[in-house]
């Protein structure tokens, strides 16, 4: 069964710093395999969190949680306090959560502009490639999507296909079509995958930016100091747990993440 709920309303008593998303004992289990076991945390209002974590700890997982991809095997979901745990998928993005996704995911046979566009027509309920969109319709979508397209400096490829472009650029198109859906929350599943320093930090950048407008972010990265130097409070998992959460700094020091994330390379280091 599934329930149906209308995008919360801006609160002007919630100030920054209150939970936008909660998440209460979140479990998701695949047979045997704990890939999500027992996650229970808040994500701030207006700041930017990440996720850090070894590769199959559970980290894109739970973001198919919390976009009602992967479905619960127990646990709930609250968005601005209303419990979403049962919505269904394609209704989460109108609640005001939008999200990019670990691997690129654009139509090939449509431009950079239509790929982006299909964001703004989720949000809005508009079919535009099925009917004719009226003159106020075209004229707010066309200015939601030019601005997501500067934004991300993908202004001037706007008539590209996919194909044509890096798959840095690629990346840039993903996030452009979730800022056009203009959210409430944003996840960025490695957001700066396949870019080079310069694009890494342009990412950053923009993410700063968002921030400063009051909008929520959740980041998974594999780029640690990307996330130090970007992201407000970091939590870490490992095997399908929370197993730290804190300011960046005393989350990249401690114990159990060098252990989990960094121990690799700290083994490798001393064996040297």
């Amino acid at each position: 069964m599934t329930t149906e709920l209308t995008r919360p309303q801006p609160d002007p008593s919630s100030p920054a710093g209150s939970e936008v998303l909660t998440l209460d004992d979140l479990a998701v289990h695949f047979g045997g395999i704990k890939a999500v076991d027992g996650i229970t945390l808040g994500l701030a209002r207006g700041r930017i969190s990440g996720i850090l974590g070894p590769n199959g700890s559970g980290k894109s997982t739970l973001l198919g949680a919390i976009t009602r991809l992967t479905p619960l095997t127990r646990g709930t979901l609250r968005f601005e306090g209303q419990d979403y745990s049962r919505v269904r998928p394609e209704a989460v993005a109108r609640l005001g959560i939008g999200r990019t996704f670990q691997t690129v995911r654009l139509l090939d046979d449509l431009t950079v502009r239509e790929n982006v566009q299909l964001g703004h027509d989720l949000i809005a309920g508009s079919h535009s490639w099925w009917r004719r969109p009226d003159s106020t319709d075209r004229d707010a979508a066309d200015s939601a999507v030019a601005t997501a397209l500067e934004r991300t400096g993908l202004d001037g490829k706007e008539n590209l296909l996919p194909g044509q472009l890096s798959y840095g650029l690629q990346r840039r198109v993903e996030i452009a079509r979730a800022i056009v859906m203009s959210p409430k929350l944003l996840l960025l599943d490695e957001p700066t995958a396949g870019m080079n320093r310069f694009e890494r930090e342009e990412i950053g950048k923009l993410m700063a930016d968002l921030r400063s407008e009051g909008l929520t972010q959740l980041i998974v990265e594999h780029d640690v100091q990307m996330m130090v130097d970007v992201c407000d409070h970091l939590f870490a998992m490992n095997s399908g747990r929370l197993i730290a959460s804190g300011t960046p700094s005393d989350v990249v020091r401690d114990p159990a993440v060098r252990e989990a994330y960094l121990g690799k390379q700290d083994n490798d280091d001393r064996d040297s």
